[in-house]
């Protein structure tokens, strides 16, 4: 049994170095599978397990793959004739595998994409639709979704959400279709501009990406090219947070302000204090944490995968703050939080955060990487001991997030251990 044991009362100080988006990273791997000359190099790939775990679906399908620890270069070569299967336990580990059943189809002209058990098609449902528009022909049962095509034409989508993973699958049908597509209400998030930039070093024509309106004009052939991943703006948002909910003084380096607007904002709005400096920003908290009001979703507010982060932060400023969503899901991280004496009232698609909640250290469970960081940010403001289950889901979302965190002075440790093991307060020196 692991923990990450935590404890709270230190203020952070000092320099951390954001790595490559995990996210985009993934990304860009499926879209290099479009590739049919030349290889694809990749810089600042961060070394996580979901980019490892995509590289062994690219060598299923007969894409190459080499990628170097100390170097951060992942090289892709495409050019070889392509599998057309996605096996079901990648789809189940790796949602984002979806990202690979366009290139295959465009490529081979036939993807099968093998369904987990009992698995959840909303999530791409709007793309399975929108491929039918361009002229794909989908067959969908429990046991898998097939993709067949031979011509794709473009067209023109008003999309009835901005959803990030639609926005992305169409842009990648949309790039070797005939004629224009037109993708209107699209996502504007950090990651889509990512994609097209990618595309339009292999050839593609994707212009708009970063707005809400993202025109393909698609084109007959693909090539190889290099690209340094962005740095990783959930990192970087954590680091910030870190910083403010800790009353601290950090540096965070290698990072994209704009990807992270509506977060500054937040925090300047709660009195922290951020100051650019070359290639990063300078964030120094306040004593006295002022509430704040926040919308998290689509169009340029602020990215689901900080939101608990903030939400930790919002239990200790003064004053009741605010978190608006677009719909009524997503503040499952809140449970936990409460275990550490987090004041809240969720109303629909809104939750209020009462503070300044005087957090005490307990044992709390992660589910996911967003509600494992709030543990650990908010473990670190609480008195006493924080115990944090499933530690791997830190690990998922940032690499080496605890010894980076150790760093900058927080006192906390992973531990290992057996089910009859008592004191586990023993792994952090308090240092006194």
């Amino acid at each position: 049994m692991d923990k990450i044991i935590i404890k709270g009362g230190n203020s952070l100080q000092g320099q951390v170095n954001v790595d490559g988006s995990k996210k985009a990273t993934l990304i860009l791997q499926a879209a290099a599978a479009f590739s049919t000359q030349g290889t694809v190099t990749l810089e600042n790939v961060p070394a996580v397990a979901d980019m490892k775990l995509m590289n062994q679906l690219l060598e299923s399908l007969n894409i190459k793959t080499a990628y170097g620890e100390k170097s951060r270069q992942l090289v892709l070569n495409a050019s070889f004739g392509l599998e057309s299967e996605i096996a079901a336990d990648y789809l189940t580990q790796l949602p984002d595998a979806w990202l690979l059943a366009i290139p295959i189809m465009v490529r081979t002209g036939h993807a099968r994409v093998a369904l987990p058990e009992d698995y959840d098609l909303k999530e791409i449902d709007m793309t399975l639709r929108g491929l039918e528009i361009l002229g794909a022909q989908v067959k969908r049962d429990k046991e898998a979704i097939e993709l067949n095509s031979t011509h794709l034409v473009g067209t023109r989508f008003q999309l009835s959400n901005p959803s990030l993973m639609t926005t992305l699958n169409l842009i990648l049908a949309a790039t070797t279709a005939q004629g224009l597509t037109t993708i209107e209400n699209a996502s504007a998030d950090p990651e889509v501009i990512e994609l097209g930039n990618f595309l339009n070093k292999m050839g593609a024509q994707v212009h708009g990406a970063g707005t809400t309106t993202i025109r393909v004009q698609g084109v007959s052939f693909m090539r190889g090219a290099q690209h340094t991943v962005v740095p990783d703006r959930i990192e970087a948002g954590t680091w910030m947070v870190a910083s403010a909910i800790t009353n601290g003084d950090v540096i965070v380096h290698n990072i994209i302000p704009a990807h992270n607007a509506p977060l500054i904002t937040a925090l300047t709005d709660m009195g922290a204090t951020i100051i650019k400096q070359d290639n990063g920003l300078r964030v120094l908290g306040t004593s006295v944490l002022l509430p704040a009001v926040v919308h998290s979703g689509a169009h340029f507010g602020l990215s689901r995968d900080l939101e608990a982060q903030v939400a930790a932060l919002m239990m200790i400023a003064n004053g009741v703050s605010r978190i608006e969503h677009d719909d009524e899901s997503g503040f499952d991280y809140l449970e936990q939080l409460q275990v550490l004496d987090g004041q809240f009232s969720v109303d629909g698609q809104q939750v209020e955060i009462s503070g300044p909640a005087p957090l005490v250290g307990q044992e709390v469970q992660a589910s996911d990487y967003r509600t494992a960081l709030s543990l650990v940010l908010a473990g670190l403001a609480a008195s006493g001991i924080t115990q944090v289950k499933n530690p791997h889901h830190v690990d998922d979302a940032i690499l080496d997030f605890i010894p980076k965190l150790q760093k900058l002075g927080g006192k906390v440790d992973l531990i290992h251990l057996t089910d009859d093991v008592n004191g586990p307060e023993l792994a952090i020196d308090d240092g006194e």
